[in-house]
């Protein structure tokens, strides 16, 4: 059987999604005042983290497209669980 592969950032309902630099990560925590365990997680197995390489530990910024809000961005923590 022949696996197709398929780019799931292309997908329209997928928002943009980057890993945060080390420098990014700590003035992230230094401006809001939080530790990496404050963020939400996303896990090491899902499609997108896979998608754009993130590892256990990565801090993922999430660019997120509101009617409301105009844009809307979120940060996670990348998990094994």
């Amino acid at each position: 059987m022949v696996e197709k592969s398929y780019n799931i950032l292309k997908h329209e309902l997928v928002p943009e999604h980057t890993i945060l630099s080390a420098e990014e990560k700590q003035e992230l925590f230094k401006l809001h005042k939080i530790k990496v365990n404050n963020l939400p997680k996303m896990l090491t197995n899902e499609a997108v983290v896979k998608a754009i390489g993130a590892k256990e530990g990565d801090v993922i910024k999430i660019v997120r497209k509101s009617p409301t809000a105009g844009i809307a961005v979120y940060y996670r923590s990348v998990s094994k669980e």
